[in-house]
């Protein structure tokens, strides 16, 4: 009955991870001191960005934007270079500030720093405290809390091959294995649970924000490309009003794409290169 030992070790660390990742979880999902009126508010693109992907998906589209205009260049190589040294507001001051005097850097150093640059904090402040965005604790106890779960997972799994070790084949193994189900069905859930719950937004975002993330409409990518071409091609060699608007809304669909899904959504593949350095989106 020695395999009895290492059941009750199952049990314990199943139960005690996942009550955590409950616990941790209903936290999160209940922002303190929420705004109002904040579910009646649509979201400017960098706010999209930061409940999508973070401060890195914020740190992304500045730099997709500020190249978009032609004061930066980026190459597919992963080297950012300034073309207009003026920013027009904080956010793009801060991205000049990261790629340094030289007007010159590698785009991993740049995206690291405007990661943790002020006016990116700021606005990550902003939306945790309108009840928007999950603050960074709640959201680092549910990502500590899943990886204890899993590996609860593995325990589970460890002490049951231990067990039936113990057990003479004679003796049957099968009612063994039935009991060490239990400890496996609760963890396996509770990660299956969580992966569906957290999809298809972030861990930065609150249900608030979800709500309003989920509707912001996103331009297909092929119609992305399509816009794409048709710019490249020289879709505004007339230089009339129609160019100018088809430009405003193919750059607008594209910083959308980008704010939204990441830069897996770009569809100029040596534009996704000089970005290839992930943040986990």
């Amino acid at each position: 009955m020695l395999w009895v030992l290492f059941l009750l070790v199952a049990c314990g660390a199943a139960v005690v991870s996942c009550t955590r990742l409950c616990l941790a979880a209903v936290a999160a999902a209940q922002p303190m001191e929420p705004d109002p009126g904040a579910d009646g508010k649509g979201l400017n693109l960098y706010e999209a960005a930061f409940l999508s992907g973070g401060p890195g998906r914020v740190g992304d589209l500045a730099l997709v934007t500020m190249y978009r205009e032609r004061r930066l260049l980026l190459a597919h190589t992963g080297w950012v270079t300034v073309v207009d040294p003026d920013g027009r507001d904080e956010l793009e001051r801060a991205v000049l500030s990261a790629i340094g005097p030289e007007g010159q850097a590698p785009v991993r150093p740049v995206r690291a720093a405007l990661a943790t640059a002020v006016p990116v904090r700021a606005l990550g402040d902003r939306l945790v405290a309108a009840g928007l965005a999950v603050s960074a604790s709640a959201g680092t106890n549910v990502a500590v809390a899943v990886r204890h779960v899993r590996a609860a997972c593995a325990l589970v799994l460890v002490t049951a091959a231990a067990a039936l070790l113990l057990v003479p084949p004679a003796a049957g193994r099968g009612p063994v294995a039935a009991w060490f189900v239990l400890p496996l069905l609760l963890t396996a859930s509770c990660l299956l649970i969580a992966r569906v719950e957290a999809h298809p937004y972030s861990r930065w975002a609150s249900p608030t924000g979800q709500r309003l993330l989920g509707r912001i409409d996103v331009p297909p990518r092929r119609t992305l490309a399509q816009r794409s071409r048709d710019d490249t091609d020289g879709g505004d060699t007339d230089g009339d009003a129609d160019g100018d608007a088809d430009g405003a809304d193919a750059d607008g669909g594209l910083l959308t794409a980008l704010a939204v899904h990441g830069t897996t959504a770009l569809p100029d593949p040596a534009l996704r290169a000089a970005l290839k350095t992930h943040w986990g989106h």
